[in-house]
């Protein structure tokens, strides 16, 4: 018999012992235990979504009036992180609990060739390794209906959701975009589809079909959007509304973006507005996060970067520094809701550092699900925080990109990140060159002080490396074909490029 099979024996017999879960002081009827004796949990994670991209977080020109009531119905991370910068290791992080430098999974997949850059990025992992235990293989083993909607990306056959814990996928693929985001999409798993069809919604026709037909029954629904994904297409009724405001755009590069946001927000609005219809809203915990921050940076590379010559900028992460792809804020800090009805306190907030890689260990609490006592996990329960019941037992968070990337500042080199309380170290590995920020009082990072606290930047560079060699994490080594002077023109215009 094999592991999974093991795990989902075990979870088959917790699952018919369990009375309730995680009982509360205020009843509730998810805290009372309900006629499926478990909540139902709707992660949904947008794509390329900035920290400053709905009106809860501060943006007065994108329209979020869902994803604001889901705030306002639950609890408001200020400092909520992805794993990474990119797309694919956060989306690793959620489905495993641990970080990519574990999984040996740190780029965007593919990732980016650069044949002149001074360090060759690892031979790293290009797929979720089916061995890891998906926090949908977890709790299908519990007895969950688990259904996947949208975008994958973490490998195509044999690395895809039905083999991953899913019993049912839409959309999901080895793409990490689509063509377009009206029909026909281009997305190799979605062949079907109306003329005009705009995606955004036909992802969410789908995920509100899993929602009913499983209604009766604890689920699991991973509603993970292509949008706000480039490229960048709205409905143009939508785009009209923004054009038609007539007043600067603060915070926003173009009214397409906009229109992409606010039918983001209106897909929220339908899946809320479903399960209040079906009466299990009050059992029904939502997450919403996004995978890596919003895309500020115009690149429309030199003729030596084709990879880039595509990538333009679609939102302002400001006041946080840079965006996707950085190691600075703009990159890496999200927004990070969590809906738990009878649970959390409306309308709370919370700025005690989280990652996505707690997702994996909150949902199983959450659950009531043993999950596989053979996968550990490097993320920690937020259950505390969501009840105000007490902290974190965790000294740090970390991050590792052995890799280059395009889209942020001056051309992202690799580096490691560590964040303990207030600081946060960055230290780039070509020249060992480390930079430190005070988050509570410089949260745009334009202050380094690296050189006026060298005993900081000792014990947090300490406590990086440590925790680069308790993961095994992979380092890029040694290029033989560097060439500096192209290294420096293509830094060089880098550095020139505007930043929203």
């Amino acid at each position: 018999m094999s592991r999974r099979d093991l795990l989902e024996r075990a979870g088959r017999a917790l699952f018919v012992l369990a009375g309730c879960v995680l009982p509360v002081a205020t009843p509730s009827p998810l805290a009372q235990g309900s006629t499926v004796g478990r909540p139902n949990v709707v992660f949904i994670l947008i794509d390329d979504l900035g920290w400053r991209d709905v009106g809860c977080y501060g943006n007065t020109i994108y329209q979020t009036p869902h994803v604001d009531r889901l705030a306002g119905q639950g609890m408001r991370f200020t400092d909520g992180y992805a794993a990474c910068n990119c797309c694919s290791p956060t989306r690793a992080s959620i489905m495993s609990g641990k970080y990519p430098a574990r999984l040996r999974l740190t780029d965007w997949i593919p990732g980016s060739h650069f044949p002149w850059t001074q360090l060759r990025p690892p031979d790293w992992t290009k797929y979720l390794p089916l061995e890891e235990v998906t926090i949908a293989e977890a709790l299908k083993a519990a007895g969950y209906a688990t259904g996947h909607v949208g975008k994958w990306h973490l490998g195509g056959d044999p690395y895809l959701p039905e083999a991953q814990g899913f019993d049912f996928n839409f959309g999901g693929c080895a793409s990490g975009a689509p063509g377009s985001y009206f029909f026909p999409y281009r997305i190799p798993a979605i062949q079907d589809g109306a003329p005009g069809e705009f995606l955004t919604e036909r992802l969410t026709d789908e995920a509100l079909k899993f929602i009913e037909a499983n209604r009766s029954r604890p689920f699991f629904l991973y509603l993970s959007h292509y949008t706000v994904h480039r490229p960048l297409q709205a409905k143009k009724d939508v785009v009209a509304n923004y054009l038609a405001k007539g007043r600067p755009a603060v915070g926003a590069t173009n009214a397409t973006f906009a229109a992409m946001v606010e039918s983001m927000d209106a897909s929220v609005g339908r899946v809320i507005a479903k399960l209040e219809e079906l009466g299990i809203d009050d059992r029904t915990v939502v997450f919403f996060m996004s995978d890596n921050g919003g895309l500020a940076r115009k690149i429309q590379g030199p003729p030596r970067l084709k990879q880039a010559k595509h990538c333009v900028a679609s939102t302002s992460n400001a006041p946080l520094r840079e965006g996707k792809g950085s190691p600075y804020e703009g990159g890496i800090r999200e927004p990070w809701i969590v809906k738990w009805p009878g649970v959390v306190r409306p309308g709370s907030t919370c700025s005690v550092p989280v990652t996505s890689v707690d997702f994996y260990p909150t949902i199983l609490e959450m659950a009531g699900a043993q999950g596989d006592p053979d996968h550990s996990v490097d993320g920690v329960s937020i259950v505390p925080l969501l009840k105000e019941t007490g902290g974190l037992r965790r000294e740090a968070l970390y991050w590792h990109y052995p890799h280059y990337n395009v889209t942020g500042e001056a051309g992202v080199r690799p580096h490691g990140i560590v964040r303990s309380g207030r600081y946060k170290l960055i230290e780039f590995y070509e020249e060992g060159r480390a930079e430190l920020y005070d988050l509570e009082n410089d949260v745009g990072e334009k202050h380094d002080l690296a050189p006026q606290m060298p005993e900081k930047v000792e014990s947090l560079r300490k406590m990086l490396h440590q925790w680069l060699e308790s993961v095994d994490a992979q380092m890029p080594v040694p290029n033989p074909d560097y060439d500096p002077a192209v290294a420096e023109e293509i830094y060089s215009w880098w550095r020139s490029l505007p930043t929203r």
